[in-house]
């Protein structure tokens, strides 16, 4: 691994200092070393690894897309700004259908970073299910029929880009993970 890799990580370290995911006790950096894992494991460039690891910084924290840039560059600002929701303030229904749609034409790059994301996500959700149950719904801005339309319209846009074999690979992974959870 680079240097620039764990500069990502201390920054966002940094950043998310002092958040937990949701309904945990579980340090929120966590999530994001893990994407940065599903990534480096598909083989993804450097500038999409770094970009995984800060993936949430802009959205979840002080962060201004303008030190990302300064310190990571271009390519990974832009996909930051590709991968956060614009505005946290609009419902949850909005927020999601924003996301949904504008992975739909999305740069490879981005579909990586989203879908290593929501793969993470997934798989804590199934973690969590398995020690509490349906209670691992309550953590969530919405119940479990509406994280199931969103999880599987996601995995139903990864699994169409079939132009990259890791978005494939991944696709995959997360289909399975999100059939099995909202069957």
């Amino acid at each position: 691994m680079s240097e620039r890799i764990f500069n990502a990580i201390e920054f966002a370290a940094k950043a998310h200092k002092g958040q937990y995911r949701k309904g945990t006790n579980i340090p929120y950096i966590i999530h994001p070393i893990r994407v940065a894992k599903i990534l480096i494991e598909s083989r993804c460039p450097e500038d999409v690894v770094v970009a995984g690891i800060l993936h949430d910084t802009l959205e979840d924290t002080s962060v201004t897309i303008d030190e990302i840039r300064e310190q990571f560059g271009d390519a990974v600002a832009a996909i930051v700004v590709s991968v956060s929701e614009p505005n946290k303030l609009d419902a949850w229904e909005i927020r999601k259908r924003f996301a949904i749609d504008s992975l739909k034409n999305a740069p490879n790059e981005v579909l990586l970073v989203a879908c290593a994301d929501h793969f993470d996500n997934i798989v804590e959700i199934e973690d969590a299910f398995g020690m509490i149950g349906d209670d691992v719904w309550l953590r969530f801005n919405r119940p479990k029929e509406q994280q199931g339309w969103y999880y599987k319209s996601l995995a139903d846009i990864f699994s169409r880009r079939t132009d990259d074999e890791r978005i494939q690979f991944l696709a995959t992974r997360l289909k399975y993970k999100v059939q099995k959870i909202f069957a």
